[in-house]
């Protein structure tokens, strides 16, 4: 009897173990670097990004996710008063710009990206068993192998924790945890690093992990149509 309740309150202890490291409510502020063979620089505004974490959601800017899916509010009325400004007017497009566009992944689809792929153009990310202290949470080791068309490996470390949101951030390119140190190739030999350099406990609440008012929710064809027009006016501005 006595081995059947230690079993019973060791597995209690592992679900609670399992449900508590998602129950991080803050903020993770990012220092925004250049980290490429081609160096530039960060404008000032976009050197430091914060994500808001609320249990199993995540809000970046006005973008936010929930589990596996992903709402995207994007506001393009200042670009239209800048072609106004410039007697640009688009042809087709009559709405008020204001898109929400929302998607899904499954995790079969998260997951495959950490197949080995070596192909040209490819990537895969490779879990190592190696870890360190940041900002007092473990960090987890990753490489995200790039191949380019040449099949020339572009590897990146990243540093993720578990103890921080829901299981993938599909922010931060499926990351199987929570990113604390992640660079991004931007192409053509740039690339950016988000390194955590503050963790603030508290100071978020649900509603901050709404979809923000007034966007009309967009399909993905619809959106891609109003980029299509969109750009064809920003060349107008070129000639």
């Amino acid at each position: 009897m006595r081995k059947l309740f230690v079993a019973a309150l060791v597995m209690l202890l592992s679900v609670s173990a399992l449900s508590a490291q998602n129950n991080f409510r803050g903020i993770v502020r990012y220092q925004v670097t250049s980290s490429g063979k081609v160096d530039f620089q960060v404008p000032a505004e976009q050197a430091v990004v914060e994500m808001k974490v609320f249990d199993n959601k995540l809000s970046l800017g006005q973008t936010l996710q929930t589990d596996m899916k992903v709402a995207q509010a994007i506001d393009y009325s200042p670009a239209l008063q800048y072609l106004a400004m410039n007697d640009i007017e688009l042809e087709s497009y009559t709405g008020d710009t204001k898109f929400l566009i929302r998607g899904e992944i499954t995790k079969e689809e998260a997951d495959s990206i950490y197949l080995e792929d070596k192909e040209p153009g490819h990537f895969y990310y490779e879990m190592v068993d190696e870890t360190t202290d940041i900002l007092g949470y473990q960090a987890k080791k990753l490489i995200m192998h790039r191949y380019d068309e040449e099949g020339v490996d572009n590897p990146a470390i990243c540093w993720y924790t578990t103890e921080i949101g829901p299981e993938y951030c599909l922010l931060f390119g499926n990351i199987k945890g929570f990113p604390l140190v992640l660079s991004q190739d931007l192409g053509e030999g740039k690339a950016i690093t988000y390194t955590a350099v503050e963790i603030i406990k508290g100071k978020v609440k649900e509603v901050d992990m709404m979809v923000p008012y007034g966007y009309k929710e967009t399909t993905q064809e619809e959106f891609v149509a109003f980029m299509k027009e969109l750009q064809e006016a920003a060349e107008l501005l070129e000639e």
